[in-house]
């Protein structure tokens, strides 16, 4: 289990956020379903590197609002221009009281199809799945050596789960695949024609028709 330290955030009379942010700190808020929500503060780089490290998946928990808290990252806003992080929303979670939560995929392994030329598409690169927090795996892994053939697929019925971990996604949802490489079929452009010497020919023709021959009677 990650630690990290934080700080209850005074409201009324406290720094503002942006204050907060230029002085390497994070506005945060716990809540949850047995906890009153409190305003806290956090500093960035160490935040940053929690979430580096846990992600959304994996219990943090929380030091300096008395006895330690287990939580979940539960959201990150971040600023659109910095990437950095502006606002957290931390879970508490209740041991033995499940959470949903989405865990990421990582895969693994080789397959045979693409090894011989196929395309591999990745489709889903997080399930939903059910667990009690304190058993929340990190990530799941996707074994791509089972995809032999051109066509094969995993679906997240397929996935390997740990006990006590109950998959939420829908069973038939398409996790990875491989495709027949298709050629692209190069496209003759046929030339384009000279306007000009179209108008210029267009015009002569018209001007000889329009000639009427000279009679000498």
């Amino acid at each position: 289990m990650l630690m990290l330290k934080v700080e209850k955030r005074i409201i009324k009379g406290g720094a503002s956020a942006p204050a907060l942010r230029r002085a390497g700190l994070v506005p945060a808020i716990v809540y949850g379903a047995h906890h009153v929500a409190t305003p806290i503060i956090v500093e960035a780089h160490a935040f940053e590197k929690i979430l580096r490290d846990a992600g959304e998946a994996t219990i943090v928990s929380l030091e300096g609002l008395g006895a330690p808290l287990p939580t979940l990252i539960h959201e990150v806003d971040f600023d659109p221009i910095t990437n950095q992080p502006r606002h957290v929303d931390f879970y508490a979670v209740t041991k033995g009281e499940k959470v949903e939560v989405a865990i990421p995929l990582v895969f693994v392994g080789e397959s045979p199809a693409v090894e011989a030329g196929a395309n591999l598409v990745k489709v889903l690169h997080e399930i939903e799945v059910e667990a009690d927090p304190m058993n929340l795996p990190h990530d799941i892994k996707v074994d791509l050596s089972v995809l032999a053939e051109i066509n094969d697929r995993i679906c997240a019925k397929d996935l390997a789960l740990s006990a006590g971990v109950t998959l939420i996604s829908e069973p038939g949802e398409i996790v990875a695949l491989v495709q027949e490489v298709v050629e692209e079929k190069e496209e003759v452009v046929a030339p384009e024609a000279d306007i000009a010497s179209i108008e210029v020919e267009k015009k002569g023709k018209e001007e000889t028709e329009t000639e009427a021959p000279v009679s000498n009677t």
